[in-house]
């Protein structure tokens, strides 16, 4: 059954639809962006429905694509996550009201107004008669309208994830294919957001850390606005396509990308001194401003850690419908609607 990815961030929607060949090869069938006004999704909230619905309406004819049911993603920051450890005796059942009662104490709204939901991670380390559980939950409300709007466009929800899930379950892909299967690696896993830079420490499906700081491409547009005097919507136009004076590069973004990779490097110096850890084998930049010339290596001159842009579909076959040109430098955006795709193939 198809089923596209759908995910919907502060300065953009973006679509993404697999399959696999014959072999389990990756396909990437549909690929495709539209991009939001800054006031409409705002800290994970959707502000401005009538106007996203809009663009994902626009979005969709634009892909092609004739699937109807989506997976979908909120925020991290709005998800309540916490693993817990319960008896390994447990039937579905029993299990699903432990859960419950676990939940409460940890939530702070009543458990009538929250969406709760679970998943068994397998044996506890310590104690192999228990198991670890990893439970999510977030206010009704939030599911709901993610759902509405979905349904206002015609599609059909069929999965709400956490979109720091979805990114690792498609950076994991990614890893398989470099990683020795007996290595554990450390992976600084770093989306850089329209407001925000998010950090994950993963280590397999582990997450170790999760931090998040208020820096990201609205400021880089904020510093064209001022160096350029152009408005917001012409910097932020110039700047998706690259229509920027030839002093660009250095009046403007060699000191965005010091400042950034000096946040990163504080996020990541906060880690080692308030963990056991004091080193991960691997950065890995994603989001819209992954591709932001020369952060990547600064951020691997700063903390002498290999430091990559993650291309979320290399190695995959490339549908005749996906523009291939675009591809390569949008890539890193759609790291969370290809982990939202994926679980097509994990229902």
């Amino acid at each position: 059954m198809p089923l596209i990815g759908l995910d919907i961030s502060a300065s953009a929607v973006k679509l993404v639809e697999l399959d696999q060949d014959s072999q389990g090869g990756w396909v990437l069938e549909r690929c495709a962006s539209e991009p939001l006004e800054m006031e409409w999704v705002v800290d994970g909230n959707i502000e401005k429905f009538d106007e996203v619905a809009e663009a994902i309406k626009r979005l969709l004819k634009k892909s092609g694509t004739k699937a109807k049911h989506v997976a979908l993603a909120l925020p991290h920051s709005a998800v309540i996550t916490k693993k817990i450890i319960l008896s390994g005796s447990l039937s579905e059942q029993e299990l699903e009201v432990q859960v419950e009662s676990e939940a409460s104490q940890y939530i702070p709204f009543p458990l009538d107004e929250v969406s709760l939901d679970f998943c068994v991670i397998g044996p506890n380390a310590k104690n192999p008669g228990d198991v670890d559980v990893l439970l999510a939950a977030t206010r009704k409300e939030k599911v709901e309208d993610r759902n509405n709007l979905a349904v206002l466009v015609g599609l059909a929800p069929l999965v709400m994830d956490v979109d720091s899930h979805a990114s690792r379950l498609a950076s994991g892909r990614w890893l398989e294919s470099r990683e020795n299967p007996d290595d554990e690696p450390l992976v600084a896993l770093i989306k850089i957001g329209a407001r925000n830079i998010s950090l994950q420490v993963i280590r397999n499906d582990e997450v170790l850390y999760d931090s998040e700081q208020g820096i990201g491409g609205a400021q880089l547009t904020q510093m064209i606005v001022r160096h350029y005097g152009f408005t917001t919507e012409e910097a932020e136009l110039k700047k998706r396509i690259n229509d920027l004076p030839s002093d660009y590069s250095d009046a403007v973004v060699k000191s965005f990308v010091s400042t950034l990779s000096q946040e990163i490097a504080r996020a990541l110096q906060f880690f080692f001194t308030s963990t056991p850890y004091n080193k991960v084998q691997h950065i890995l930049l994603f989001g819209g401003g992954a591709n932001t010339e020369g952060l990547a290596q600064a951020v691997q001159a700063q903390m002498e850690i290999n430091t990559m842009i993650i291309n979320p579909f290399e190695g995959m076959r490339v549908s005749s419908s996906v523009h291939q040109s675009k591809l390569k430098n949008d890539a890193p955006a759609y790291l969370t609607a290809c982990g939202l795709a994926m679980r097509r193939f994990l229902l």
